[in-house]
């Protein structure tokens, strides 16, 4: 009986053993199904935006306007040409000494180029020819010629300032430097060689020791004179760039002492 009683009892302890075990086992277990419900269920830290705001966009208005503005500047064409060309005739005035000896009305024939750095200032080169009639009772009468031809031929460089008034009008001023070439040809003289030179033969440049050349090589004359030419004009645009103009120009020559005055009055075209 007690060694039955023994066995009952150890048979006992043992289940008590291992329901004790089980039961702690199964503590254990739900524990780290907690632990792991709590920890996947905890929310993410919040983390700081990388992203940045979007910039202020433009008016679309002012964006529009200020595309069309840059537009019109891009296509808006030049209000000047680079270059101008001009021809024209007309007549001369004389003045000084040249009054004396060769009349006015002469004819005057005209060309020139212009190289323009803005619709107001240029730089212009002309060229020009003027005839001078000898007079007769002051120049041919003194040469003791029948006839005779006289003209001068005339290169000017010159800063221009245009004036612009309206879309069709506008006016001009010009001054510089200026070339003059002034040749002549009497037709024959009864003149002597080495006779005394009088007024005339100084402005025909004839003159050698205050005496007409013993060489008899006193009919023709040829006169190389530097000066300037101050002037001006007025011009009207009659078809997109062509413009018809009227010009008056100031024109002075000298070298030693001989001088070459014209007043050239010239209607012509520009374009």
């Amino acid at each position: 009986m007690i060694g039955k009683f023994e066995s009952v009892l150890r048979l006992k302890v043992l289940v008590c053993l291992v329901g004790a075990w089980t039961i702690v086992m199964a503590g254990k277990g739900l524990a780290q199904q907690t632990n792991g419900q709590s920890q996947s269920g905890q929310a993410p830290a919040a983390q700081t935006p990388t992203t940045q705001a979007p910039a202020a966009q433009p008016d679309s208005s002012q964006q529009s306007q200020e595309t069309e503005m840059s537009s019109q500047r891009r296509v808006r064409p030049k209000d000047y040409r680079n270059w101008t060309f001009n021809v024209g005739g007309g007549a001369s005035l004389t003045a000084g000494t040249t009054h004396t000896y060769a009349k006015s009305g002469g004819a005057v024939a005209a060309a020139g180029v212009a190289r323009n750095a803005n619709k107001y200032f240029g730089l212009q080169a002309d060229f020009m020819w003027a005839d001078l009639p000898l007079r007769g009772g002051s120049a041919l009468n003194l040469a003791q010629a029948p006839g005779a031809s006289s003209h001068a031929y005339i290169l000017a460089l010159d800063p221009i300032i245009n004036l612009p008034v309206s879309k069709k009008d506008s006016g001009y001023v010009l001054f510089g430097p200026a070339f003059y070439h002034r040749s002549g040809m009497l037709d024959s003289s009864s003149t002597l060689p080495g006779a005394p030179c009088n007024g005339f033969w100084e402005w025909w440049g004839a003159c050698s020791n205050a005496s007409v050349p013993l060489s008899g090589d006193f009919l023709k004359s040829n006169l190389n004179q530097f000066g300037y030419n101050v002037g001006g004009g007025v011009a009207r645009k009659v078809h997109n760039y062509v413009e018809i103009y009227a010009e008056y120009r100031l024109m002075h020559g000298t070298h030693n002492n001989i001088k070459t005055d014209v007043r050239p009055i010239t209607l012509g075209v520009r374009w």
